[in-house]
């Protein structure tokens, strides 16, 4: 009895001690549960036929058991090439953009000189910061076949033009490029966060033992942001099936459509447009769900071989 009494006020003295930090915390809170939780319930317009006149609990089920938007989605050509797209850019993105920030950290984190540091930081870093939309504006004023820069050049170099924008090979490579210049410098900020807490005298006993800057780099720098690394791997695989609507909408064509159609373009020409939006509702749900299944199955497999992992 006295022990439950001596928790009850500690609690009540931990809570009058740190009350402010529990109220700052109530506006997040609200957030995450009016615009997140709350909207939830309407996850069953997958499962129902939708109806604008009607409420989610007053719709039809759908045939089949409810499931018969998943089967028409699977039914769907456009729908499976839209997969067959996201997975095939995903991974591609994994292959050849994730190691780019720990490349470039790593050589930023060498320079000896800090200003120049500094200024290739800030400016491999600046490009995050423009919208998609004039990033594909650049991109079609300098890969343009005709009239684009990078073709004028190869054009007076002796060299045939290059459809980098018109063939789908060219266009996937343009794409997996763009999208490298535009978030290298940004994804770099967190690994060099991460190397600024790795012990510095670490480095000075390589030095003594004789070690040079790609020993020091590969058996200190790298194991030192191991975890980081694991972390945003976990992250990134969690994507896999994720994809953004304005990368390839502003980049894509009609020419390269079989390519550059990913889940957002269908869902938004099948929900918005085609004003299906029981369909987009179950493609959502579908593309949700395989993503939480790679996020946990990654999670595990770093645990597996000695890593943190997430949570």
């Amino acid at each position: 009895m006295q022990k439950s009494q001596g928790k009850r006020q500690r609690a009540i003295n931990y809570i009058k001690r740190y009350w402010t930090l529990y109220l700052l915390l109530l506006l997040p809170m609200a957030y995450f549960i009016i615009f997140k939780y709350i909207p939830m319930h309407y996850i069953l317009i997958a499962f129902k036929k939708y109806s604008i006149v009607k409420s989610v609990w007053e719709m039809p089920w759908a045939g089949n058991h409810g499931f018969e938007y998943f089967i028409k989605a699977f039914q769907n050509k456009d729908f499976i090439n839209a997969v067959r797209n996201t997975l095939m850019l995903n991974a591609l993105d994994l292959i050849f953009g994730f190691p780019a920030p720990i490349i470039l950290a790593l050589l930023l984190n060498e320079l000896p000189f800090p200003r120049y540091k500094k200024f290739t930081q800030t400016v491999a870093y600046m490009p995050h910061f423009l919208s998609w939309v004039i990033i594909a504006g650049m991109a079609k004023q300098l890969f343009a076949p005709t009239s684009g820069l990078v073709n004028n050049l190869l054009n007076r170099l002796g060299f045939e033009s290059i459809p980098f924008m018109n063939d789908p090979t060219w266009w996937v490579v343009t794409y997996i490029f763009i999208g490298i210049w535009q978030s290298v410098g940004w994804n770099t900020i967190i690994y060099l966060a991460a190397i600024t807490g790795i012990n510095p005298e670490l480095y000075e006993a390589a030095e003594m033992d004789g070690a040079g800057r790609f020993r020091k780099m590969w058996h200190i720098t790298l194991p030192g942001i191991r975890p980081t690394i694991i972390t945003l791997l976990i992250l990134s695989l969690g994507r896999i099936l994720g994809s953004d609507f304005d990368r390839p909408f502003a980049l894509s064509n009609h020419m390269v459509e079989n390519v550059s159609d990913v889940i957002s373009i269908f869902v938004y020409r099948n929900g918005i447009q085609g004003l299906q939006f029981s369909l987009s509702t179950a493609v959502g749900l579908f593309q949700s769900v395989v993503c939480v299944i790679f996020l946990f199955a990654a999670n595990a497999l770093a645990k597996k071989f000695g890593e943190r992992g997430v949570w």
